[in-house]
């Protein structure tokens, strides 16, 4: 396989997250700032699982994605979100969907490495997935994402027989009392169903408040520069 295309864009979560891949023959990676508040729902969580008064006033815009399990918040200068497309043809490639995100996270264990964060460890066993990991997405862990202690990076993926769409975020920030304040229906949700399940104080965030946007993205794009 050749050169990655890199492209970088700005606006709005949810037109990005609508976004699907034409024709793909070559590898891409898209990065996304996004330029206001958004909740992007896990594809199968009901829409009840957000305050939708707390969503107005904080002004997020809330919808549905096509991947993952719960709920991710993305605030503007609060994450880097990276996206990897690649065709069914490539190396990288494998059906084995437990496995795919593997080579996803080495490199951005690679690439905090190279920014002085030398703690990271990809998850390599099986999908961890308490209850809460189902309004809130940071609250699980799969095989391929990064944590420090705390999941440090969250990978999702969209895939078809053509192509696989790898959605990597980076947290840079966490504001617990916003997440427990906007979803709080739906953690009340899982807490009720089963009071000894592991709620959101029992969950583990380790962002990467010492690192720049920038610093990340440019040591990210030339990290996956040297996968050929």
């Amino acid at each position: 396989m050749g050169a990655w295309s890199i492209e970088r864009h700005g606006g709005a979560a949810r037109s990005f997250h609508a976004r699907v891949p034409d024709d793909v023959t070559d590898r891409a990676v898209w990065i996304f700032d996004v330029d206001s508040p958004a909740l992007a729902l896990g594809s199968t969580q009901p829409a009840d699982d957000v305050d939708v008064d707390v969503a107005d006033r904080l002004g997020i815009d809330v919808f549905a994605r096509h991947s993952g399990g719960g709920a991710v918040l993305m605030l503007p200068g609060s994450s880097v979100w990276i996206d990897v497309v690649i065709p069914a043809d490539d190396r990288l490639w494998t059906p084995d969907v437990s496995a795919a995100a593997l080579w996803l996270g080495d490199l951005w264990a690679s690439v905090l490495a190279d920014v002085g964060v030398a703690d990271a460890v990809v998850h390599r066993g099986p999908m961890v997935r308490p209850a809460v990991s189902s309004v809130m997405c940071f609250g699980g862990l799969a095989p391929g994402e990064v944590s420090r202690g705390g999941k440090t990076v969250g990978i999702s993926q969209r895939r078809t027989r053509r192509w696989a769409r790898f959605q990597s975020i980076a947290l840079l920030d966490w504001d617990a009392e916003v997440h427990r304040a906007l979803l709080a229906p739906g953690l009340e949700r899982v807490t009720t169903a089963d009071a000894a399940a592991t709620g959101f104080d029992d969950v583990s965030i380790s962002p990467l408040r010492q690192v720049t946007v920038d610093t990340l993205v440019e040591a990210f794009v030339a990290g996956i520069g040297q996968i050929r």
